[in-house]
């Protein structure tokens, strides 16, 4: 059997019913209370029920401490964009939007719920989405394809009442912008200063070129599968078009000439050895996230030249730009403070506190993990490891802070000394459970 299909199997036989829970696929309802006698029933349903009910009715905030409204977020998509296989249809990603609720647990103990929604039309997604949001502390579109999720986005963080996070967008570039700032550091550069390509201008890469110019970048050439968007072309949709400027660059090969950092969101090998070596004169910085294949392997790209720094997508490189590194302990941040959205603040603040948490000490089991003896703050180590559960007391309180200052949190008595405390107990109690 070759290792592809080795693969297929081992993949397909862990997505069926087998041990300890009678169940296919890879989530279930795990209850919290106990309903084993005829005084718990009644307190679980019928009568003892309508008490917390009518609370809620009386204060609809109340539905925060007496349901799990506040640990709980839906996870939607159309299955229009997923993971490399495009549009396959709502419930062909269904095992995706599945991942992503065991992500969601494994990494932050957020409940997650998948719902996969029949329609391709915006108004029907916002609609659908918009109604049952109070239902959930949080919502995470996913897998929703550009520049429809630009709008679906937009419009239902302006309707709904608590956060909605296209991770597509965001994940990628709170991650990649936690790199960036540590780049910048090593060598000595100012944001204002560099010069950014993305390749790719779908979800990840208009969101990406957002934050960098957050950051304080200012110059970012984009390219899609036309080439270098620029201010000549008449074919450019409204997110395109506010990276649109003036200038004789067309291909790739011309935008990445004296380039400090190179974001790769497209295709395998699109990079070459001559293109690297074109790059600005110290410390190049290139993320390389197409999978499986990059656009560039990082052993090529170092063959290339010994400064260049290289993250990809996959977990066997240094480097890992891996979205599980932000979104479950956002999300976390976010409903521990009962916030109403998630604001580039807050967003902001996790990449801050991913780009500081990478030059603290790296623990031995996270190490161990790696299979590597050394890992430290360097070109090799430029983004904390998702193994290392002081992601989750870092980011998410990075966020309650951030989300506290905006004054977009529901919670106004927030100790976040001892909220850190209470996220390295969960930390500790959760450290069995990858």
């Amino acid at each position: 059997m070759s290792d592809k299909a080795q693969e297929r199997e081992e993949a397909l036989e862990y997505h069926v019913s087998k041990g300890e829970f009678d169940t296919n696929g890879k989530t279930g309802t795990l209850l919290t209370k106990s309903c084993s006698t005829q005084k718990e029933l009644a307190l679980a349903y019928s009568p003892g029920v309508a008490f917390p009910c009518l609370e809620i009715e009386k204060d609809t905030e109340k539905a925060y401490d007496y349901t799990n409204k506040g640990n709980l977020v839906a996870v939607v998509s159309d299955g229009t964009a997923v993971l490399g296989l495009g549009d396959i249809g709502p419930l062909a990603g269904k095992p995706v939007m599945e991942g992503k609720g065991v992500l969601f647990k494994s990494f932050a103990n957020v409940d997650a719920i998948d719902i996969e929604l029949n329609t391709k039309n915006v108004d029907e997604i916002v609609n659908i989405v918009s109604a049952m949001a109070d239902s959930f502390g949080g919502v995470n579109l996913e897998d929703i394809s550009a520049p429809r999720c630009f709008e679906i986005e937009r419009r239902l963080k302006e309707i709904c009442n608590v956060p909605v996070f296209h991770d597509d967008q965001h994940g990628t570039a709170v991650i990649t912008t936690a790199g960036l700032i540590n780049v910048i550091e090593m060598s000595n550069k100012k944001a204002e200063d560099l010069k950014v390509v993305v390749i790719g201008a779908g979800a990840a890469g208009i969101a990406c070129g957002n934050m960098y110019k957050l950051l304080g970048v200012k110059r970012i050439t984009m390219l899609d599968s036309k080439g270098v968007i620029h201010s000549g072309r008449d074919d450019l949709n409204k997110y395109k078009k506010t990276f649109a400027f003036e200038t004789e660059d067309r291909t790739l090969e011309d935008a990445m000439k004296d380039a400090d950092m190179v974001l790769g969101l497209s295709q395998p090998d699109l990079i070459t050895k001559e293109m690297v070596q074109s790059m600005s004169d110290s410390n190049p910085i290139i993320f390389a996230c197409a999978n499986p294949n990059p656009e560039i392997a990082p052993p090529v790209a170092k063959e290339a030249r010994a400064d260049v720094i290289v993250g990809t997508g996959r977990s066997d490189y240094a480097n890992q730009v891996n979205n599980v590194l932000g979104f479950p302990q956002i999300f976390r941040g976010a409903l521990d403070v009962r916030a109403t959205k998630i604001t580039e603040n807050m967003k902001m603040a996790a990449a801050k506190a991913l780009a500081s948490l990478a030059k603290e000490e790296v623990p031995q089991r996270v190490k161990d993990a790696h299979s590597r003896d050394v890992m430290e703050f360097g070109s090799e180590y430029i983004i904390p490891s998702p193994f290392d559960r002081r992601v989750l007391v870092w980011v998410a309180s990075a966020v309650a802070k951030a989300a506290i200052e905006d004054g977009v949190a529901r919670v106004k008595d927030f100790d976040l000394d001892a909220y850190r405390v209470k996220l390295e107990r969960l930390g500790s109690h959760l450290d069995g459970e990858i």
